[in-house]
Formats: structure tokens, C-alpha cells, sequence
């Protein structure tokens, strides 16, 4: 009787406990990406998903949960079950999303709200012009914006996008007046810059190039610290404006408290499939170079951009979606 009651206790623990890296995964896994199907998040997603279903021969299902500019499918992660089952495809945005909704009760770390496994990609932004405005280079638009009383008109896919907070640091870095037009997306905001109706926009590279070989657009500049091969011929806007940077990362990450060899397990799969070339074709396509780090090194990297942003928000007083 006490072996048969020692054997069920055991086997109730076993069940209770979360999946270890030594049987991991032995069953589908979801990965909820916070925003649309189409956009940059969706596209990692399932370049990582397409990966560790062919490592591990496990269905792995992209579950799109848009809205409250990535917050709600952000919060739905970091309330799943920390087994390793519920992923996570979150990017700059998402986490601003969940920043400035858990208040102002000192830094935010991200270690509290889930665990960081590697980061997929960190694309840098062209900032683009309108082809009536009469500059060629970054050091020109600046000159023209300060010589111009009601300054510039920038547009965005929305407030608290990438998009929007680099703009707001150009405004910042160079004292240059710049009204924000919100669009909802990328889209309308490229087809109203391609209309003269505004006058710039950061927005990413593969949305943009093909109005830019056009002629269509002017690339003044790429955001990132060094130029991007994908654009060879555009120099880094530090190069008017030392010290800018901005990129936007996309980066898998789980639940508060998902075991270490779990998260081991997963960063050490995606890492050896970013050494392909097939990996490396596909983030071609956002114009982005694989960025592998441990998930020690993301975890700081999201804390420190994160910091960067909220404080560029307070100090111009912007109200992010879902903020208190």
C-alpha cells in the first residue's frame, strides 16, 4: 500500500511540474505574436516557428493576438502556463506597450514579466523624403527644418510605433521642430509621404526601397550605427546627428518563470539556425542580419532600450496606448 501511494504522489508531482529541456517538447507549441498577420513580428515568428518545427518535428502554431499596440497579446503570454509551450514573439513596441502600462513604479525589467530567449533580428529604419523637399542629405534636412518657422511634418503607423518614437528622437537630437501624423500603419503613411502630404517618415527598409530605386523617395539616411549592406549607398543618419541610433528588434521570449534548460534549449536551436543560409535569406527580406545573443544578453538589451524610449516619452510628455 505505501509503495502503490508513494508511486501515485510521484506521478501526481511529476504531472504537476513544468516540462523539463529532456523531454521538451512533446507537443504542439503556440507562439502568439501581439500584432496583425503580414507585418515584421509575424514574419520572424514564423521564419522561427518554420525552424524549430523542422529541429524538433513538433507542430509550433503562430497565433496572431493583435490590439492596444501589442499589449494584449504580450499580457496573454505573461500569464501562460511557464512550460514552455506558450511563446512569445514580441518586438520594441510590444514592450514599450507593456512599459507604460505597468506604471511608473521604478524601471521596468523584464525579467519580472517574462523571460527573454534570443532576440531574432534588430532592423535598422531609412529615413526617407518626399522628393519636393529640396535636400539630398540628413545635415540638409536639418538645415532646411530649422530655416523652415513651422518646421516638418513626420508620419508614423501610429503613436508609440518605431516609427514614431524615431522620429521623436531626430526631433530631439537636433532641436528641429517636427509635427507627428499617426497613420494606422505603414502603408497609409508611405502612400501619403509618396503624395507630398508629408514630408518625411522613419519607416522600414523593404517597404520603402523599391519607391526609393524609383526615384519615387529620397533615402537620406539608415538608423542603425553603421551603413547596412542592404543599402550600401545610404550613410547613417549619426553621421549628421552623432549618437543617433534606432532600430526595431523582434525577439522570442516566454512566460515569467520557464525553466533555464527549457529557455537553453530554445536559444541554442534558434542560434544554430541563424548560422543558415536559409535564415539569413529569409530576415533578408526585412532588410535585417541575424543578431544571436544569449538570453542574459537580450534580457539587458531589452531593459536598456527600453529605458532609452520611456525616457524620450516622458520627456515629451507623449501618452502611449494603454498607459496610465
Amino acid at each position: 500500500m505505501l509503495v502503490r501511494l508513494a508511486t501515485a504522489v510521484a506521478l501526481v508531482c511529476a504531472i504537476a511540474l513544468p516540462a523539463r529541456g529532456g523531454d521538451y517538447p512533446d507537443h504542439a507549441i503556440r507562439m502568439i505574436v501581439p500584432f496583425a498577420a503580414g507585418g515584421g513580428t509575424d514574419v520572424i515568428a514564423r521564419i522561427i516557428a518554420q525552424n524549430l518545427n523542422a529541429r524538433w518535428g513538433q507542430p509550433v502554431v503562430v497565433e496572431n493576438q493583435p490590439g492596444a499596440s501589442g499589449a494584449l497579446g504580450t499580457r496573454a503570454a505573461m500569464n501562460a502556463a511557464p512550460d514552455g509551450y506558450t511563446l512569445l514573439m514580441a518586438s520594441t513596441g510590444a514592450l514599450m506597450a507593456v512599459s507604460a502600462q505597468a506604471g511608473n513604479d521604478g524601471p521596468f525589467d523584464v525579467n519580472k514579466h517574462l523571460t527573454p530567449i534570443v532576440i531574432g533580428a534588430a532592423p535598422p529604419y531609412l529615413l526617407v523624403a518626399s522628393p519636393a523637399l529640396p535636400v539630398k542629405t540628413t545635415a540638409e534636412l536639418i538645415k532646411y527644418a530649422k530655416e523652415k518657422p513651422e518646421g516638418l511634418t513626420f508620419g508614423s503607423s501610429g503613436v508609440g510605433a518605431a516609427s514614431h518614437l524615431s522620429g521623436l528622437l531626430f526631433a530631439s537630437d537636433t532641436g528641429i521642430k517636427m509635427l507627428h501624423v499617426p497613420y494606422k500603419g505603414t502603408g497609409p503613411a508611405v502612400t501619403d509621404l509618396l503624395g507630398g502630404r508629408i514630408d518625411i517618415m522613419f519607416a522600414p527598409g523593404p517597404v520603402v526601397a523599391q519607391f526609393v530605386q524609383s526615384g519615387q523617395l529620397k533615402a537620406l539616411g539608415v538608423t542603425d550605427t553603421q551603413r547596412s549592406k542592404f543599402y550600401p549607398d545610404v550613410p547613417v543618419v549619426a553621421d549628421a546627428v552623432p549618437g543617433y541610433e534606432s532600430v526595431g528588434w523582434f525577439g522570442l521570449l516566454a512566460p515569467p518563470k520557464t525553466p533555464p534548460d527549457i529557455v537553453k534549449k530554445l536559444n541554442e536551436v534558434i542560434v544554430a539556425a541563424m548560422q543558415t543560409p536559409e535564415f539569413s535569406d529569409h530576415l533578408a527580406t526585412l532588410g535585417a542580419e541575424p543578431r544571436p545573443q544569449t538570453p542574459e544578453e537580450f534580457g539587458r538589451y531589452i531593459n536598456a532600450d527600453v529605458a532609452k524610449w520611456s525616457r524620450l516619452v516622458k520627456d515629451n510628455n507623449v501618452q502611449l496606448p494603454g498607459g496610465k
